[in-house]
């Protein structure tokens, strides 16, 4: 099966300004998604997407070719993740290039390693939509997180009868590091409908998402403390 890589980069950062180039233990923050994906790629399957002039020069200069920027109807906060992956497709197809699935590696989750990856790609077949990284919550809708009733209390996210919380039923998140889509999948439905979906376990080393300044610091520490080889 052949595999395109996708690096989505929005040019603007709320949280963390210019987050996606800013230096990371000296390195730039997509460049880390770059270097994983060249251990399982080649890279004419890699497709850096951005509306970002700082970005292609940054991504450029690190070796890895730009070929085509991003329109600005694709770029805002409404844009979704759908119609920035079909339109990366659609660039392929005019190339004359198809594929069968396609892995999507945010900036935001520096720490994947290659066996990750490979794992993942090993688990994929045609008849799912998808595999997906995920973490263990330390949260759980039977015991911890409560919604609030239209009276105004609290209740518990899901019923259930168990009387500690290793009996419940263990419950994961995306933790925003690795999708591998099936492509047909993906052009019948968005990600968010999908419904044959597998995991994929990470720790919670592996699953920080940068997201706020506080998630930049601790991806520091877990640098500087050697939590991980980088």
């Amino acid at each position: 099966m052949k595999t395109l890589c996708v690096i989505p980069a929005r040019g603007g950062s709320k949280g963390v300004p210019g987050k996606n180039i800013k230096p990371l233990n000296g390195k730039p923050l997509i460049c880390y998604s770059i270097d994983v994906a060249r251990k399982i790629l080649n890279d004419t399957d890699i497709c850096v997407s951005t509306d970002d002039d700082e970005i292609i020069s940054v991504v450029e200069s690190y070796g890895l070719k730009v070929h085509f920027k991003r329109p600005e109807t694709l770029s805002d906060d409404k844009a979704g993740m759908n119609e920035v992956l079909m339109h990366a497709l659609d660039y392929y197809k005019q190339q004359g290039l198809s594929y069968d699935n396609l892995i999507l590696l945010q900036p935001t989750s520096p720490f994947r390693k290659e066996e990750q990856l490979r794992d993942i790609l090993g688990m994929y077949n045609p008849n799912i939509d998808m595999v997906v990284s995920v973490a263990e919550s330390h949260q759980s809708p039977y015991f911890t997180l409560f919604e609030e009733t239209d009276e105004g209390f609290l209740k518990k996210s899901k019923d259930g009868y168990y009387q500690t919380r290793q009996q419940a039923p263990k419950v994961y998140y995306y933790n925003g590091s690795v999708y591998l889509i099936n492509i047909e999948s993906l052009k019948q439905k968005s990600i968010h409908s999908f419904n044959k979906i597998v995991k994929y376990c990470m720790t919670d080393v592996y699953s920080v998402d940068i997201d706020t300044p506080l998630d930049w610091a601790i991806c520091e520490t877990i640098i500087r403390q050697g939590y991980i080889i980088i």
